[in-house]
């Protein structure tokens, strides 16, 4: 079933494209401008640089400050702790690119790695209070509970997955923080930016791609709550979050909906997340169930703060 159902879709979406030439330039157009002005001179250089800090050993001094305090909480080596500050300060994927780098150099196992990414690849703080609160939602009382509300459930939910990755063992353990050895040559430096433009060219790869599907399948005449208020949405959140806003006429609905899509993610930065994960064997399904999972405990702590709280 899967084998004739993918490729009925690409056929359908070629010629969906071909007659809707107006509609596939906007989107795409979209999607360039949003990597072009806003993802690329984010995400590049911190690419650059956490790939410098893992490579050289540099992360050292960050985890040798952070694992006394997050290495407890979250039971996971000294070294898995640089992927959680990441995961929770700098934004989709990058939480996913340093968790996947410490693997492949072998700085975490790959179970621990399977861990950190269960719930340390999260929305930027900038991006939930810039573009979430204030430009969609235009709540400003609002920016402390939505960070509040959006770091807490990855952390509550860290606390559940740890019950499946840590079930063999208290605590993930690493010894290469006690001797690390710091080196540095330009041929790091070279292999590192063409590394992140590699990453960063994907990243927009994908985003043009969603955002070519969103516009187009906006086209079909469906007006299912389903379709438009979750499926459509769930794509991108960029363009799912103003989708959901305009369509749900209750403010506590849309800000328990918004808040449980930010969560998530969208299936666009599960798309990121899994370029991200080439040769480290990390699984996306068990990622995106993960994230899922989150996105309710979410839309439960939102409920609560609606209607307990406020």
């Amino acid at each position: 079933m899967k084998r004739k159902l993918l490729p009925f879709a690409l056929i359908s979406i070629f010629f969906f494209m071909l007659v809707k030439p107006n509609e596939t330039f906007s989107g795409a157009s979209e999607g360039l401008l949003l990597w072009f002005q806003i993802i690329l001179p984010t995400l590049f250089p911190f690419m650059i640089i956490t790939n410098l800090l893992v490579r050289t050993n540099t992360m050292f001094y960050f985890s040798k400050c952070l694992s006394p305090i997050l290495s407890p909480l979250f039971h996971v080596s000294a070294n898995g702790t640089f992927a959680i500050l990441t995961g929770f300060l700098c934004g989709y994927p990058m939480g996913a690119k340093v968790t996947a780098d410490l693997v492949r150099s072998g700085k975490i196992s790959k179970k621990e790695g399977s861990y950190l990414l269960s719930f340390c690849n999260n929305t930027s703080p900038m991006f939930i209070m810039n573009y979430v609160v204030l430009k969609s939602l235009k709540q400003e009382n609002l920016l402390i509970p939505s960070l509040l509300i959006l770091f807490l459930s990855p952390i509550l939910c860290s606390f559940l997955f740890r019950i499946y990755y840590l079930k063999e063992e208290k605590h993930y353990s690493s010894s290469a923080l006690t001797s690390p050895h710091f080196y540095f040559h330009f041929q790091i430096l070279d292999s590192t930016i063409m590394n992140g433009f590699e990453m960063i060219t994907k990243v927009g790869g994908y985003i043009i791609l969603f955002s070519v599907l969103i516009t187009l399948l906006r086209e079909i005449p469906c007006s299912s709550p389903l379709w438009t208020t979750f499926v459509l949405p769930s794509l991108e959140i960029t363009n799912g979050i103003p989708m959901i806003i305009s369509l749900c006429h209750s403010f506590p609905l849309s800000f328990i909906l918004v808040m449980a899509l930010v969560s998530f993610g969208g299936l666009c930065s599960i798309a990121q997340t899994k370029c991200m994960l080439e040769g480290t064997g990390l699984s996306i399904v068990s990622y995106t169930i993960e994230k899922l999972i989150t996105a309710m405990v979410t839309s439960l702590l939102s409920l609560v703060y609606l209607y307990f709280i406020l």
